[in-house]
């Protein structure tokens, strides 16, 4: 397909001869299994923890106190070391995303692709031959360091094949906990095959030097030869981005933290959203309630059929609707399931009974609508918003601390969940609620609108007019150098 329109942020779009070749295709679906290598590991982890195989193995405590009718239902599964099964995943992976940032800039994405893959192999291999819980644990730290940015849509399918897989293989005597864990290794194949078949990236190439081969690799992805002045333009861009000695200091100005506040508390609201509870733990909450292992997989798969579904929603309308209104609006839908759910839950589940049957599928279908209102708001707009409110002199380092930001309380909520749930009981979904109230309330005063505003303009047309923030860039303040201001109008991003 000829005459396709490469956006370059020189300030508006310029038509580059361009045509879709093979090479962007495999590009694309090998990138891709990053996400759905992410998004298995996050749905996997809460099928296996409620497999009795699993639990008797490695939680035989807590496989006493799930088996035992007269335990508190909403203690059965606390455990810290249950807990830790799931959270360490993310603390490896804070530490492997500074790792993986510089790796990038030194060798290329390729190489850096190369290394996730395995070590997410590697991971998964610990984990299906686990002998023992620091083996198990292990495992999942070097999971944690294969673990990559995806794309949304691609985890979230990357959930739902966890939860299929789970369903199937719980009723596997003494061995399903292990093809579950151990399913986790054939993206990573994949990934790690695939990569040897992409090129590095022309960018990657020129800013190690290696202009010629940049060249040669920008018309082998374009599929034409017309492709200089394209190169031409990545190569003053690269110039210039190489002056910027110090982003990290950048960072600790005073018209950095507009963006830097703004770009890294949106991933601390969305998970206190509730989602990965739901996520991490959705066949848990099933059993609390009552239901048995292989239906409470199904719920799960349910759950994650509509994470899937409605993510693509966001796809078609994020550029329409605009940001904030789909925050909001999600949230409220959000708020609404998480009080009805608490409500539900403080009326019918107590300490031993369980949820009756028809209450239990109507606590199913108000956790799909709360998936379905997550899915299409904070679920892709969380990663989206900021990696648009950062300029470019702290882009990178900005996204970076983003990025850390959501690992972190990923962890901080896997970790204590379970044991929330015991001491909160039902009061666990009102805990959340109140968060998403918060949430509506700062989107609505204090985050602005980003659609349709070009990278370049973000500072004059965004910050500088918000009623608050605008205090941050006062005359006094000393100007953005010009390279920074010359290099925006060249990387604009495509809206």
């Amino acid at each position: 397909m000829a005459g396709g329109v490469i956006a370059t942020g020189s300030g508006s779009e310029q038509d580059f001869p361009a045509k879709l070749t093979l090479q962007v295709f495999i590009c694309t679906a090998i990138a891709a299994f990053g996400g759905l290598m992410f998004g298995y590991d996050i749905g996997i982890s809460g099928g296996v923890t409620g497999m009795d195989d699993f639990l008797l193995k490695f939680f035989p405590n807590v496989y006493v106190k799930k088996n035992h009718a007269h335990e508190n239902n909403y203690c059965k599964f606390d455990d810290e070391y249950l807990q830790l099964f799931t959270s360490s995943l993310y603390l490896a992976a804070i530490v492997a995303s500074g790792g993986a940032s510089l790796m990038c800039k030194k060798y290329g994405r390729k190489p850096t692709m190369q290394a996730a893959s395995i070590f997410f192999f590697i991971g998964a291999i610990l984990n299906v031959s686990a002998m023992n819980l620091p083996m198990l644990i292990l495992g999942r730290l070097f999971l944690g360091a294969g673990v990559g940015c995806g794309n949304q849509l691609l985890i979230t399918v990357g959930i739902l094949v966890a939860n299929c897989v789970n369903y199937f293989t719980s009723n596997i005597k003494n061995y399903g906990w292990r093809i579950s864990l151990g399913g986790a290794a054939v993206p990573a194949v994949i990934l790690l095959v695939g990569s040897f078949a992409i090129v590095e990236t022309p960018t990657s190439l020129i800013e190690r030097g290696k202009k010629e081969k940049g060249l040669k690799t920008l018309k082998r992805i374009r599929g034409v030869d017309d492709v200089q002045k394209e190169f031409e333009e990545m190569v003053r861009a690269t110039e210039v981005a190489n002056q910027i000695k110090h982003p990290f200091r950048e960072l600790m100005k005073k018209p950095s933290i507009p963006p830097m506040i703004c770009g890294t508390i949106i991933h601390v609201f969305q998970q206190f959203t509730g989602i990965n509870v739901v996520m991490f733990y959705a066949p848990v909450l099933f059993q609390t309630m009552g239901f048995g292992s292989s239906a409470s997989l199904l719920s799960a798969v349910i759950t994650g059929t509509v994470n899937s579904l409605s993510t693509v929603i966001a796809i078609f309308t994020v550029d329409k609707a605009g940001r904030k209104k789909l925050l909001v609006f999600g949230a409220l839908i959000c708020m609404v399931a998480q009080c009805t759910i608490g409500f539900i839950l403080k009326k019918y589940l107590t300490e031993t009974s369980k949820v009756p049957n028809s209450i239990a599928k109507v606590v199913v279908l108000l956790i799909c609508v709360y998936v379905n209102g997550f899915a299409w708001s904070w679920g892709p707009l969380g990663w989206l918003i900021s990696s648009e409110v950062f300029p470019l002199e702290t882009r990178t380092s900005g996204y970076f601390f983003a990025v850390a930001t959501n690992m972190l309380c990923t962890f901080i909520i896997a970790q204590a969940f379970l044991s929330m749930l015991c001491h909160m009981r039902a009061y666990i979904y009102f805990f959340f609620a109140a968060w998403l109230i918060v949430m509506s309330i700062f989107v609505m005063a204090m985050l602005p609108e980003t659609k349709g505003v070009p990278l370049d303009e973000m500072v004059e047309r965004v910050w500088k007019k918000h009623w608050f923030w605008k205090s941050f860039f006062k005359s006094s303040d000393i100007e953005r150098p010009k390279a920074m201001v010359q290099l925006e109008h060249q990387e604009k991003p495509n809206h």
